[in-house]
C-alpha cells in the first residue's frame, strides 16, 4: 500500500496521463468482504493489497495533485454490486471495466461457474448503466492471450459490445489490445481491430456510444527492457491507425517485473511522443489491401459463428446473445475456444491454431494441420452436439 500510495502521488505529479488504472490484487478482487478467504500467502499478488474503503480513499486521496487523473479499477470477480459501490464511492471509478465469459471458474479468477458469472457480469453493467458510468468490456484479449483463433476474438469483441448496449450502457469503451496472441503480424493484428469495429458500429445510436481503447499485448512484451520499450513505441504506432480515444499504455517492463512509477511515467512519455508522431501525419495502414481482405474475411467468419451461437438457444429465448445459458453453452461445445481451454470442464478446448504465413491467428484442422474454414468447423462442432 505504501508503495502504491507513493507511486501514485509522483505519477499524477509528473501529469504524464490522465487516468489511473488501479491494479488490485486478487484477494481484493475475490475476496475483499471474505477475510476468512484471504491467504496471507498470496498478499499483494497481482497488484496492490487493498483491505478496506479506508485503503480505496487513500489512494484517491493520493492523486489529489498534479493534473488531478481520474482512477478506475476491475470489477472483481465476486460480490459485484456490493464492490461497485464501494468502488463510485471512494475512488470515484470512472469506468467499470468487466468481462464476459472469464474472471470466474473457468479461468480460476473468482467462485462463479461460467453460466453465473455471465449472468452477474451483466447485472453489473445494467448497474453502472443505469448510474451512467462508462463501461469496458476487457474480454476479446482473455481468448487471444490463450492463443484463440482471430475469429473467435472478433465474436466475443461483438458479443461483448452487444451485451453492454443490450444492459443499458450508454457510454462503452470498446478495448481493443494488440498483439494478442504476441505472434500476430501488424498487419493482420490490425485487420482483426478493423473487423470488430466494423461489426460493432452499427450497435450505435443516441443512446449507445462506442469509445476506441487501445493496448499494447499484456504477453507480447521481450524481456530485453531494451528491445521492450522499442515494441512499446511500434504497437501504439500501429494502434494510431484506428485513431484510438483512449491508449492504454502498458509498461515496457511488463514480461520483467512490476511497475515502478519512475517506468510508468517513462512508458506514458513515449507514448505521448508516438502519438504526437501519428498525429502528424501517419500513412492510412488500413488501406493496404491484404489488410482489408482480412477484414472482409473475418466479418464473414463472424456471422458464421454468431449464426451458429444464434441457433443453439431454445425457441423460447428471445435474444440468444444475452442469453447466459446459450451463451455459456457456445463455449462448452466450442463454438469459441482456445488452445488453452484444453482439459477445462467449461470449454470444449479442442481448438488448434496456429499464426499463418500473413501473421494471422487461424484455426486449423488437429489431424492434417490445414486451415479449417470456419463453416466446416461449425458444421463438425454443430453435428457432434
Amino acid at each position: 500500500m505504501e508503495a502504491t500510495l507513493a507511486g501514485i502521488r509522483k505519477i499524477a505529479e509528473a501529469k504524464v496521463l490522465d487516468v489511473i488504472s488501479l491494479g488490485i490484487d486478487q484477494d481484493a478482487q475475490e475476496n475483499f468482504f471474505h477475510p476468512e478467504r484471504q491467504d496471507p500467502r498470496r498478499k499483494g499478488a497481482g497488484g496492490v493489497p487493498v483491505r478496506s474503503a479506508e485503503d480505496y480513499r487513500a489512494l484517491y486521496q493520493a492523486s489529489r495533485c498534479g493534473n488531478y487523473p481520474l482512477m478506475r479499477t476491475y470489477s472483481g470477480t465476486d460480490d459485484f454490486i456490493a464492490l461497485a459501490e464501494v468502488y463510485l464511492e471512494t475512488i470515484r471509478n470512472a469506468w467499470c471495466a468487466i468481462p464476459l465469459f472469464w474472471f470466474n471458474q473457468m479461468d480460476g479468477r473468482g467462485p462463479w461457474d461460467l453460466e453465473g458469472s455471465i449472468r452477474q457480469h451483466q447485472e453489473v453493467m445494467r448497474w453502472y448503466g443505469e448510474r451512467g458510468v462508462p463501461v469496458e468490456l476487457n474480454e476479446p484479449h482473455h481468448w487471444g492471450m490463450r492463443d484463440a483463433s482471430d475469429g473467435v476474438f472478433v465474436v466475443s469483441a461483438y458479443l461483448s459490445a452487444y451485451n453492454a448496449k443490450a444492459f443499458g450502457v450508454r457510454d462503452y469503451i470498446a478495448q481493443l489490445m494488440f498483439n494478442s496472441p504476441p505472434g500476430l503480424s501488424d498487419a493482420m493484428d490490425l485487420a482483426k481491430m478493423l473487423a470488430i469495429l466494423a461489426l460493432i458500429e452499427p450497435l450505435q445510436d443516441e443512446n449507445f456510444r462506442v469509445w476506441k481503447q487501445t493496448r499494447t499485448g499484456l504477453l507480447s512484451y521481450p524481456l530485453d527492457l531494451d528491445a521492450a520499450q522499442a515494441h512499446l513505441a511500434a504497437s501504439i504506432y500501429v494502434q494510431m491507425a484506428l485513431r484510438p480515444h483512449i491508449v492504454h499504455v502498458v509498461g515496457y517492463n511488463e514480461a520483467h517485473h512490476a511497475a515502478t512509477a519512475e517506468e510508468v511515467i517513462a512508458s506514458c512519455k513515449m507514448a505521448r511522443q508516438v502519438i504526437q508522431t501519428a498525429l502528424r501525419g501517419q500513412a492510412d495502414m488500413s488501406a493496404d489491401p491484404h489488410v482489408q481482405a482480412r477484414v472482409e474475411e473475418l466479418i464473414a467468419q463472424a456471422q458464421i459463428t454468431l449464426d451458429a451461437i444464434r441457433a443453439l438457444a431454445p425457441a423460447k429465448v428471445d435474444d440468444p446473445f444475452i442469453d447466459p445459458a446459450t451463451l455459456a453453452r457456445a463455449v462448452k461445445i466450442g463454438l469459441l475456444d482456445a488452445p488453452q481451454l484444453k482439459n477445462n470442464p467449461y470449454a470444449a478446448g479442442q481448438a488448434v491454431t496456429r499464426i499463418d504465413a500473413r501473421g494471422a491467428c487461424i484455426e486449423v484442422d488437429p489431424v492434417d494441420g490445414k486451415p479449417l474454414d470456419e463453416r466446416r468447423r461449425v458444421e463438425k462442432i454443430l453435428a457432434k452436439t
